[in-house]
């Protein structure tokens, strides 16, 4: 048996995708395949035709052909399943037997194509062996990464056993009163006595970076060295000209306009004692409904600058109803939080740590119960006679929250042209480039709680999913507050400035 080629092509013979196995130019078998509809008989049902020098062996594949040309004298029962082989292997890698997807994915279908014949001669292979070498998995890859995770672990409890030896060793040194040495890993050395006692050891403190000494002048006159700045100018030049022609171009930061509106500005004013209270949510539902699971993390986190400020006591509001589960930080007085839902140290002559961002209290939700979606999101894609008509609709569950730059990601089908927008709710942005469609809400709140998008695009209703979501909130969902912060001693109030944020980490319906 010698195959000459394997293709997958229109009903009309253009060919999507073709793998020659011998030597063949690229006008013979375009002309092969153009010629391969022609000489079929729509009277009869066959799996092959035949002409004076080749034989083609097809198998339907909807409004595609899966094709062979092989030479008149090969094997015909070989040939048949070598055929169902290549037609079996396709649907592993395209969703939809459609001309579009057939051509992303065309190297993929080249690669697995290599594995069923080699140099016209089928291999020995199944469809379970095409996957696992297609797949290159490597014993040795997984035997390398493992290694190398263990090194990493190592030298991460190293770094930290070696922070806790000089911290051990400072607070020797101020306790016997000498000259206090200024360890590298603690940056500068000018940590008073009272702050010093009081670090919380599972904080690592970062090493103190270098200083950049300034480079010699050297006297100007003409150079054929290279020049740093020169290909900086280049990109502003190439910028410019994008600009120039309509494209938009992202912000430098390296971050895509979906994930910018993940981080809140902090603050304009900040006091002494200054409080964060950050939630980050992970959630996962299905397309029907229902929620496959939802995780929120949250952390109060404590940042004193003044030590006039360190002995203090954090008065704590929880009203929350959703069954979370608090920990405070080993260093906290447990007893004092679960009877009075204050914060404080074990040790009230101690102080917080100054200048250092402390987590003092957090806590975790996690359940598969849908009244605790926060927002939820019902996409309908219906199919028509020329597409799929597809209707998404949000609706805001949780009516005290303020969800800002909220952005509903969803995929669309590449190679089909934009959208066709109806009805909308907010804006929307058609990113041909990564094949999504973005709808794009300023606020979402009570006032402002539903909303819905309707737009026809050619696909089919699978298309249309994961579909992500991303916002921004300056008021948590679970309902932890600090109300007060006082002295250690009197009981007097201190003023205190704080922020409140909540997050996406991962929101997606499947």
């Amino acid at each position: 048996m010698v195959l000459l080629a394997a293709a997958v092509c229109t009903k009309a013979g253009k060919a999507i995708v073709s793998r020659q196995f011998v030597e063949m130019t690229r006008t013979r078998i375009e002309g092969l395949l153009a010629a391969f509809p022609k000489l079929m008989n729509m009277g009869k049902q066959h799996t092959f035709v035949e002409t004076d020098s080749v034989r083609y062996v097809y198998q339907p594949l909807e409004k595609l052909y899966m094709v062979l040309i092989t030479t008149k004298n090969s094997n015909i029962l070989e040939d048949l399943e070598t055929l169902r082989l290549f037609s079996r292997v396709i649907p592993e890698y395209c969703r939809v037997l459609e001309e579009s997807e057939i051509s992303e994915h065309c190297f993929d279908l080249i690669f697995a194509f290599d594995e069923i014949v080699a140099l016209g001669y089928r291999e020995n292979v199944n469809l379970a062996q095409i996957r696992t070498f297609t797949e290159m998995d490597s014993h040795e890859e997984k035997v390398f990464r493992a290694v190398r995770e263990t090194q990493e672990r190592e030298a991460k409890a190293e770094m930290r056993r070696k922070a806790k030896e000089l911290q051990q060793a400072r607070r020797d040194a101020e306790r016997s009163g000498k000259k206090v040495p200024a360890f590298g890993g603690f940056g500068s050395g000018g940590m008073t006595s009272v702050s010093s006692g009081s670090i919380i050891t599972d904080t690592l403190v970062e090493p103190e970076k270098p200083k950049i000494t300034p480079a010699t002048v050297r006297p100007s006159g003409p150079s054929k060295a290279l020049k740093l700045g020169a290909k900086g100018k280049e990109v502003d030049n190439f910028v410019d000209k994008l600009k120039s022609e309509g494209e938009t171009i992202m912000p430098t930061s390296g971050k895509r306009g979906s994930d910018v509106s993940k981080v809140l500005p902090p603050p304009v004013n900040v006091e002494s004692v200054h409080l964060r209270v950050e939630e980050k949510i992970s959630l996962t539902c299905g397309r029907d409904g229902g929620l496959q699971n939802m995780e929120l993390l949250g952390m109060i986190t404590l940042r004193v600058t003044d030590d006039k400020s360190g002995r203090i006591r954090l008065i704590i509001n929880n009203n929350d109803n959703k069954g979370l589960q608090l920990q405070t930080h080993p260093n906290v007085d447990k007893k004092l939080f679960t009877a009075d839902s204050v914060i404080g140290l074990k040790n009230p002559e101690k102080s917080f740590p100054l200048n250092n961002d402390v987590g003092v209290l957090k806590w975790r939700l996690q359940s598969t119960d849908e009244s605790l979606i926060p927002l939820t999101i019902n996409c309908w894609p219906s199919e028509s006679g020329s597409g799929c008509d597809v209707n998404i609709e949000y609706e805001l569950q949780e009516e005290s929250l303020e969800l800002n730059d909220v952005v509903i990601s969803i995929p669309v089908p590449s190679g089909v042209g934009s959208p066709v927008i109806g009805d909308l709710d907010g804006e929307y942005k058609h990113d041909s480039r990564r094949n999504i469609l973005e709808w794009c809400l300023p606020v979402i709140d009570a006032n402002n709680k539903t909303g819905s998008l309707e737009f026809s695009i050619a696909g089919q209703p699978n298309d249309f999913f994961p579909i992500n979501v991303s916002f921004v909130s300056k008021r948590n969902y679970c309902d932890i507050q600090v109300t007060k912060v006082t002295h250690v001693d009197g009981d007097s109030s201190i003023r205190f400035s704080s922020e409140t944020s909540f997050v996406v980490d991962k929101y997606e319906i499947l």
